[in-house]
């Protein structure tokens, strides 16, 4: 890569500046006393994120997110391209490559969202940062579950790539985890409760940042793959499957199933996909 930087690197970028900025405006609120700000409630004792980053540290806030979304965003925008350049397992039906698409369109949706938030803030905006806050969740919810689907029918049409299902399952698990944090959100924050409501806003948030690093695992193998003569690759590049190493570094047809020497059914010189995944 250009600069000598590795692709696994941007979603830890993104990661750290959102922790950073997250410590920047908690910090910030608790040395100077727990200020009550003007848009806190009146029975609320823990600000919010966007109370916090309506005050002094704006420029913070806004900085922080859109270095963090900008980051997040190129991710996508990098996973689809090295797929088409073999440096990633490639798509194989087209239904893999529209759920990519649709996951980069609605993470810039859910990006937005969030960057808009920052400069519309709660204090001067409240109506529109509502409505944008609504954006970036809905944004992320959709991405999240685009990129899970993509991963599933990745895994399903390549088995022989570990890696696809353990990345499929953890995404599974992040989208699990952040409806079922969401839903508690909402509620607390719907019957009058807005210092619990804090409370997971802040749990959700630096959990988000851990969800943004977990992306980091799914560059790995462009490490392994960077050489032109060593690339996932399909037939109509290669004209034989059996000549591209696979992700364990065997042959196209040895698989993380079995041991060396095991080999999975094969079909025109591709593994013949499970039903199951």
């Amino acid at each position: 890569m250009p600069l000598g930087l590795s692709y696994y690197l941007f979603p830890l970028i993104s990661a750290l500046c959102w922790i950073g900025t997250l410590l920047g405006l908690l910090i910030h609120w608790e040395v100077n006393g727990r200020p009550h700000y003007a848009s806190m409630a009146d029975n609320q004792r823990i600000a919010y994120i966007s109370d916090v980053g309506a005050q002094k540290l704006k420029p913070l806030f806004i900085a922080g997110s859109s270095v963090t979304i900008v980051c997040f965003d190129i991710v996508f925008i990098l996973e689809n391209w090295l797929r088409h350049r073999g440096r990633l397992a490639p798509h194989t039906k087209k239904s893999e490559k529209i759920c990519s698409i649709l996951a980069c369109i609605f993470s810039v949706v859910g990006g937005a969202g969030l960057i808009l938030l920052s400069i519309f803030d709660t204090l001067r905006h409240p109506k529109a940062h509502d409505r944008l806050l609504g954006v970036f969740i809905v944004g992320y919810v959709i991405t999240a579950i685009f990129v899970c689907i993509e991963y599933q029918r990745l895994g399903i049409n390549q088995r022989q790539y570990r890696l696809l299902r353990i990345s499929f399952w953890l995404k599974l698990f992040w989208i699990f985890l952040f409806v079922a944090l969401a839903i508690v959100f909402g509620v607390y924050q719907r019957t009058g409760n807005p210092t619990r409501a804090a409370i997971f806003e802040w749990i959700i948030a630096f959990l988000y940042s851990i969800f943004v690093a977990s992306f980091a695992i799914d560059f790995l193998p462009a490490i392994r793959f960077r050489s032109r003569h060593n690339r996932f690759a399909v037939e109509a590049e290669k004209g034989n499957m059996n000549e591209v190493p696979n992700q364990l570094g065997g042959p196209a047809d040895y698989t993380s199933e079995g041991s060396e020497g095991s080999h999975q059914p094969m079909s025109n010189g591709r593994p013949t996909p499970s039903r199951n995944f």
